[in-house]
């Protein structure tokens, strides 16, 4: 056999990317009896693995855990110390796997997925080569589909300086190895908000939100945002809004950072943090050869099909085809390309209609479907119905100063329930009833036949429906 023929490879399906996404949409489509190859040159699992989801929540829980025990005066008095840092980062460590791919890379094994390490791009129609470190070329070829799942990445703004001067991302911030003295965040969305709180609770001694919209977290409702940040600026955490970074200078390779502000005011931090959005890895993965343009989302039907190529064999699944920017909806994608690709009919529905969604924060903020923004925006004629979270006998067990606020949305026509937004401790727990009232059409009528139990966060839930029945 000739060495040409030694590193060409033939599969159902060809997967660029091993993130959560791309090992998903090679399982399914392996229990539907198909073969898979995964291509992958970084960690094996993703993003969410090693330096999102599961190292930030490891960050914020014993903060969360500390906090929650001081709301109650029975067991307040027993908290004599201050947050074990050292065994916050080695817990940190151990939910990111020390940053080691092995127990995922066994796992593939066990469902029979193929591993080829290094970087892929396209090739062509159902083609896709592979350098590896060494420079060496294999050519996978997929008789069905090739998924794309390469994810996303930190981006960064187009602010003077920004890019001449060692930041920290999302990977950095997540896998710091000390606690800043100073920190100054550029974004009050997701990452910014969770990794304030998490290192102002590990002991910074200042943080700084700098926020370029009018409110943090803007894409949820306002009232998240403003009790976010009356929770952060309680704790000691400063959050500017209508704020713009102009200019950011590094003093020495290891020297304080001055963020310079439009309105000529300065921060000065001895880390800047960039976490102001994401954008699609997809500069450098062949689209050319398809007759696509490098860069960008790559968008897709409701098939998860790439628009503008031929042949109904090229899917994009997760951050890159920038429909959800989360993991779970990721996932869901991915399932649906698993099994699109065996034949089998399925259509992304949720991304357009319930994606869930929570912000690890105390108080968590957890949302799914419609913001009254875009339900005006979707033409949608709506009423809300809210209700104070904090005021429900579950909430008054969980301790002394327990605040909260939940609203549904509610399509005026169809009587259904098209969003709802939850904040308060523990809110993420109430966030799938949601969902599956949203996903199931479920009538107003019909849920007052749903009885949460006493004396549970639940109970909000009969609360929203007195406050849309107008009961007080």
């Amino acid at each position: 056999m000739s060495d040409e023929h030694e590193h060409e490879h033939e599969y159902d399906v060809v997967v660029l990317g091993g993130g959560s996404a791309g090992e998903n949409a090679a399982w399914y489509a392996i229990d539907n009896g198909l073969s898979a190859a995964i291509v992958e040159s970084d960690l094996v699992g993703g993003e969410c693995t090693y330096w999102a989801c599961m190292p930030s929540k490891a960050l914020l829980r014993p903060g969360e855990a500390l906090a929650a025990v001081r709301r109650v005066p029975a067991a307040a008095s027993a908290v004599t110390g201050e947050l074990d840092v050292e065994r916050t980062l080695h817990s940190r460590d151990a939910f990111a796997a020390q940053w080691d791919d092995k127990y995922q890379v066994r796992w593939m094994d066990s469902i029979g997925a193929s591993l080829y390490r290094g970087h892929g791009r396209l090739a062509g129609e159902r083609r896709v080569e592979v350098t590896d470190a060494d420079g060496q070329r294999t050519t996978l070829t997929a008789r069905r589909a090739v998924v794309v799942a390469t994810g996303s990445r930190a981006a960064v703004p187009p602010v003077d300086g920004l890019r001449d001067v060692r930041t920290w991302d999302n990977r950095d911030i997540t896998s710091a190895k000390q606690v800043p003295e100073r920190l100054v965040i550029l974004g009050g969305g997701v990452v910014g908000v969770e990794m304030a709180q998490a290192w102002k609770r590990l002991g910074a001694r200042e943080v700084t939100i700098v926020e370029l919209f009018d409110r943090i977290l803007a894409r949820e409702e306002p009232f998240a945002g403003e009790l976010v940040r009356t929770a952060l600026e309680a704790e000691g955490i400063t959050v500017l809004t209508d704020a713009r970074a102009v200019r950011v200078e590094r003093h020495a390779d290891d020297g304080p950072v001055t963020v310079t502000l439009a309105d000529g005011s300065e921060l000065t931090g001895d880390e800047v943090v960039v976490a102001t959005g994401r954008q699609a890895n997809t500069e450098d993965i062949g689209l050319e050869t398809v007759g696509l343009g490098p860069g960008g989302n790559l968008g897709t039907d409701d098939q998860l099909r790439v628009n503008g190529v031929a042949g109904e064999w090229l899917y994009a699944a997760g951050d890159v085809n920038g429909r959800a920017l989360l993991t779970h909806q990721g996932k869901y994608q991915a399932r649906l390309v698993g099994d699109l690709v065996a034949g089998r009919v399925r259509r992304d529905w949720a991304d357009a209609h319930a994606v869930p969604r929570v912000v690890f924060t105390d108080p968590q903020v957890a949302a799914v479907g419609l913001t009254c923004a875009q339900a005006r925006d979707g033409n949608v004629v709506f009423r809300t119905a809210e209700a104070d979270l904090g005021s429900v006998a579950g909430a008054a067990l969980l301790g002394e100063g327990v605040a909260g606020r939940a609203q549904l949305v509610i399509d005026d026509a169809r009587e259904t329930i098209v969003g709802a937004t939850f904040v308060g401790p523990g809110a993420g727990e109430l966030l799938h009833a949601a969902t599956i009232a949203i996903v199931s059409g479920i009538t107003i009528d019909r849920l007052w036949h749903a009885v949460p139990a006493f004396p549970t966060l639940s109970e909000v839930w009969l609360r929203l429906l007195e406050a849309d029945r107008g009961i007080k």
